[in-house]
C-alpha cells in the first residue's frame, strides 16, 4: 500500500519500495504545487527504468486510459507496470532518455522527428482516445478565448502586463481552429524525450483529449522557438507536414501564452514572483505585433 505522511504521499519511501535495493535518483523538479508527480530513475540489471508516482489517482487515470488508446503509436512511452487505487498510484515506464529538446542546443533533426510524432499522434483514432462528443473545437476555442482574455485583464498587473500591451493583445482574434483530433494538448520542450539514438518520446499524458491539431503544433513551435530557436520551430512544423502562417501562428500564440500566464497568477504567484514571466510577457508582446495585421 501507499505511505504515506499526515495524508500526502511519501513519493521517495514508495520509490525505495519498489526500486527494491537498486540505485535510483529523484528527478522531480522542485515545487510547491499541490498534488504534484514524482518522477524517479531507478537503475537495474540491463538498464534504467522511469517510476512516475502520481500526485493524485485521477492522474494516473487519465494517462492510462491515453496510453492505452495509443498503445503502438510512435514516440508513446512504453508502460511496463503499474498500481492505480485510491491508496497507490504509480506507473514504470522503459526509459526515454535522459536528454529533451529543452535540454539539448538547437537540434532541427530532433525538432523534425518530434514533428513527426505530433502528426501520427493527431492521426490516429479519436474515439479511442476521449469519451467526448465534440471535444475542443473552434467554437470552444472561441469561447475560451474570449474568458481568458477576461481573466486575464484581473491579473494582468500581477504578471507585469501593461494597460497598453493588454489592449493589444485583447484585440487579438481568436485563431483558426481545425475539427478535434486526437492531442496531447500540452507538448512542451521538455516533454520530447531524446535518447542517445535520437529516438523521440513525447511523455506525460495525463491532459490528453480532442483539441484541434493547431493547439499542439502551435504551442510545440512556440516554445521550441522560444527556447531553443526559430530553425528548430520550424524543423518541428516540417516534421509535422504543416507550416503555420505567421498570423495564425501568432494568434494561437497570444491565447497560449495569455493561458499560462492566468494559470500563473491563479495558482502559483505566492511561490513566484512578477520577473519569472518576463520571457512570456515578451512572446505576448511580440506575437501580438504579427498577430494584429
Amino acid at each position: 500500500m501507499c505511505i504515506r505522511n499526515g495524508g500526502i504521499i511519501n513519493a521517495y519511501q514508495l520509490a525505495a519500495r519498489i526500486a527494491a535495493g537498486d540505485h535510483f535518483q529523484d528527478l522531480t523538479r522542485p515545487t510547491k504545487a499541490l498534488a504534484t508527480n514524482h518522477l524517479f530513475r531507478i537503475w537495474r540489471d540491463g538498464g534504467s527504468v522511469l517510476l512516475k508516482v502520481y500526485g493524485t489517482p485521477a492522474r494516473e487515470r487519465r494517462e492510462s486510459h491515453a496510453l492505452e488508446a495509443l498503445n503502438g503509436r510512435p514516440g508513446i512511452p512504453v508502460k511496463l507496470d503499474g498500481v492505480g487505487t485510491e491508496d497507490e498510484s504509480w506507473a514504470l515506464f522503459q526509459d526515454p532518455g535522459q536528454w529533451s529538446l529543452a535540454s539539448l542546443p538547437e537540434n532541427p533533426e530532433a525538432a523534425r522527428r518530434s514533428g513527426a510524432v505530433l502528426q501520427s499522434l493527431h492521426a490516429s483514432d479519436a474515439s479511442n482516445v476521449s469519451n467526448l462528443s465534440r471535444g475542443m473545437d473552434a467554437e470552444w476555442v472561441d469561447i475560451d478565448h474570449a474568458a481568458t482574455m477576461r481573466r486575464l485583464a484581473r491579473y494582468r498587473r500581477r504578471v507585469g502586463i501593461d494597460a497598453e500591451l493588454y489592449a493589444d493583445v485583447a484585440a487579438v482574434a481568436p485563431p483558426e481552429a481545425s475539427d478535434p483530433l486526437p492531442a496531447h494538448t500540452d507538448p512542451t520542450p521538455d516533454h520530447f524525450v531524446v535518447d542517445d539514438e535520437g529516438a523521440i518520446t513525447l511523455i506525460d499524458w495525463e491532459w490528453a483529449t480532442l483539441a484541434p491539431p493547431e493547439w499542439d503544433l502551435s504551442k510545440a513551435a512556440w516554445l521550441l522557438g522560444s527556447q531553443a530557436g526559430p530553425a528548430a520551430a520550424e524543423a518541428l512544423q516540417q516534421g509535422y507536414g504543416r507550416i503555420l502562417s505567421p498570423i495564425q501562428l501568432n494568434r494561437w500564440i497570444v491565447y497560449h501564452a495569455a493561458m499560462g500566464l492566468v494559470f500563473e497568477a491563479e495558482q502559483r504567484m505566492s511561490d513566484h514572483g512578477v520577473d519569472a514571466y518576463a520571457q512570456t510577457v515578451a512572446d505576448l508582446r511580440s506575437a501580438a505585433m504579427i498577430a494584429n495585421p
